[in-house]
């Protein structure tokens, strides 16, 4: 007789989830969509989302429950922008004053599904999102008292602003990222870690954070990946006059978009290359006076914003994405161009430098601004010289996105923390930190 799958029945929560928008909502959505087809889902999120998650498919009640907790996040919210001066700048303020707004968020939670969870109607509790590991959870601790297993992850964040950028660290705002350690004191910061069945951390610098007596019960999984379906093999790239660059993100201080711009100038002039900065925000118009007063108007452009869908399309006709942030979290847009077939310049810093490797992309040592403007400078006339070296990276790259950074993948790597948590296997799952280049479908993941 045939063993039926392994299929747990998932509290998945997602305060940030949202399928028509970007970043930490549009990652909280993806995840949980893969988890669904390997276990038995509820997602669990914000009411911001419900109309958007609705217009997907989902029914609510059946699906997905949207809580309402505006009564406290919506004045916090407020604050925030007021605090932060601008949108843009000052996310550490925005997420010390969302783990204020998230105590309540949970509470209701707990409220909602108290009797579910004594009636055994879930196998566990998963909270997806916060990705922030300074957020705490109450529901660790409630769970943990009632037999209920409590999974938190992906956890990212935490990357130390490299010492030579302090100036730009003023300029973002980020007075509070000066007291960072202070979140330790908030009511369940430290019971969150002892009270989690287990722990999934996202990145290497956030597994370094871990106090070492949980790090028993942490598992590496990146928290980034991508859908297959909206990117499409991508067509061979034809030889063409000049290199085309892409740069994609906010336009902020730490994104370095000013530092690529002045890498990039005189191979613009020579009509070497040409560069296209994907993205808005408040650094535009000092991007767009700096391109003027460097002469490169001819071969540099500014999209402003776009909506997610067009940004695929500018990955795919580009040859390189040249992306110099210094204190990138995750770095999806690595995973994207290399999905769309661009070969990634990053920083051998944070979160892109567990994407990309020296195989599928260029890895640049941090150090003072001028070091890491002649090193992108130098990768960028590297490549314009000899374009054809570009296509190695490019299929290794393809390779790893396919095998272990799409949402799928990512589903079973979780479906084994599930396993483990659950008694369904003895050990700890280990997929290696970072992953390796391509990572093989192991007999031992389920299917």
């Amino acid at each position: 007789m045939t063993k039926p799958p392994f299929r747990p029945r998932v509290l998945l929560i997602a305060e940030a989830a949202n399928p028509e928008w970007a970043s930490v909502p549009l990652e909280g959505w993806s995840h949980s969509r893969a988890l669904a087809g390997v276990a038995e889902t509820h997602l669990v999120t914000h009411i911001r989302n419900r109309d958007a998650i609705a217009r997907a498919g989902l029914v609510e009640g059946r699906d997905f429950t949207a809580i309402d907790s505006e009564a406290v996040s919506r004045p916090l919210y407020r604050a925030a922008e007021l605090l932060r001066g601008g949108a843009g700048r000052g996310w550490t303020t925005v997420s010390a004053l969302n783990s204020l707004s998230y105590y309540y968020f949970e509470h209701l939670v707990w409220r909602r599904f108290l009797d579910a969870f004594r009636a055994r109607r879930f196998d566990l509790v998963h909270r997806l999102t916060p990705l922030n590991p300074v957020t705490p959870s109450i529901l660790a601790a409630r769970c943990r008292r009632i037999g209920m297993p409590f999974l938190l992850g992906p956890l990212n964040g935490g990357v130390p602003w490299p010492r030579q950028f302090d100036s730009a660290r003023r300029r973002e705002r980020e007075w509070l990222s000066y007291l960072r350690n202070a979140y330790r004191l908030l009511p369940a910061a430290r019971s969150t870690l002892r009270d989690s069945s287990a722990v999934i951390i996202g990145s290497r610098d956030t597994w370094i954070q871990v106090p070492p007596t949980f790090l028993r019960r942490c598992v590496y999984i990146p928290e980034n990946a991508v859908e297959p379906a909206r990117f499409p093999a991508p067509s061979p790239r034809p030889a063409r006059p000049r290199l085309r660059v892409i740069f994609l993100g906010r336009l902020v201080p730490y994104k370095g978009p000013d530092m690529l711009v002045e890498a990039a100038a005189p191979l613009v002039r020579d009509g070497r290359i040409e560069l296209t900065l994907v993205g808005d925000g408040p650094e535009r118009g000092a991007i767009e006076r700096m391109i003027r007063d460097l002469g490169a108007e001819a071969g540099m452009k500014l999209t402003g914003w776009i909506d997610q869908s067009a940004v695929h399309g500018h990955l795919r006709e580009a040859d390189v994405l040249a992306f110099p942030s210094i204190r990138e979290f995750g770095g999806a847009a690595a995973l994207e161009a290399m999905a769309s077939g661009a070969v990634p310049i990053v920083m051998n810093y944070g979160g892109p430098s567990e994407l990309v490797t020296p195989s599928s992309g260029y890895l640049l040592e941090m150090g003072p601004r001028a070091s890491i403007v002649a090193r992108l400078r130098a990768a960028l006339e590297e490549i314009a010289r000899d374009p054809s070296r570009l296509e190695a990276k490019r299929q290794a790259g393809l390779r790893r996105v396919r095998t272990g950074f799409t949402w799928e993948a990512k589903s079973r790597q979780v479906l084994e923390v599930y396993r483990w948590i659950l008694g369904a296997r003895p050990d700890k799952p280990d997929f290696g930190m970072p992953l390796p280049d391509e990572i093989p479908i192991s007999p031992e993941i389920s299917s």
